[in-house]
């Protein structure tokens, strides 16, 4: 069973792309929601979350994810010791999901999947792009973040230029009808890729 990548900036609308593969039948896995039920689920993860952030890290059982991001985006050091918390366990979990599944493939959606190198555990990669214009558009109306704070966490990620070079197919998102066109395509070409694998 192929994994295809799915990646895009922030406020790409890779999301909305994920939603459309699930349409047509295809298992999809969001990385960004697994480290968030891991976070909140695995004693494991708390503990080192913890020793790294502080007792504030955690309200109760709950994540005070308002506090670790306020940590983590001041502190680049402190970041990546995070990363290197959630990305195994978020690896270990989609291996678990993934020999669950039946399907000629299977969509795995994240954020930093190029920046972290999950894309080379994946058969093909898919870039979601939009303007910067239409990013940030989309942010404001989806976060109420302020600009300074969209585009501090843009800063954090690679361009979608950067990109480009690792993406096998790229989806140009502004204009629904034609994502679904495009969504449409990708999945025949995958399907047939698929059959010869």
């Amino acid at each position: 069973m192929m994994v295809v990548g799915l990646t895009g900036g922030i406020g790409s609308g890779k999301t909305t792309v994920a939603g459309f593969f699930k349409e047509k039948g295809v298992p999809v896995y969001i990385a960004d929601d697994a480290g968030k039920r891991l976070l909140e689920t695995s004693a494991e993860i708390r503990e080192k979350v913890i020793e790294l952030i502080g007792e504030e890290a955690y309200t109760g059982k709950s994540p005070n994810r308002k506090h670790i991001a306020s940590v983590v985006f001041k502190e680049s050091e402190k970041l990546d010791a995070l990363n290197k918390i959630i990305h195994p366990a978020v690896a270990k979990d989609f291996e678990n999901w993934h020999s669950k599944q039946n399907s000629p493939y299977v969509l795995y959606e994240a954020a930093i999947l190029f920046e972290a190198g999950g894309y080379k555990k994946c058969d093909l990669n898919i870039l979601v792009t939009a303007s910067k214009e239409e990013k940030l558009k989309r942010l404001q109306q989806r976060d109420q973040s302020t600009l300074e704070e969209i585009e501090a966490r843009m800063a954090k990620q690679w361009s979608d230029e950067r990109k480009k070079k690792l993406a096998d197919f790229e989806i140009e998102n502004h204009d629904l009808a034609l994502t679904r066109t495009r969504v449409d395509e990708l999945h025949d070409i995958i399907l047939k890729r698929g059959k010869n694998y």
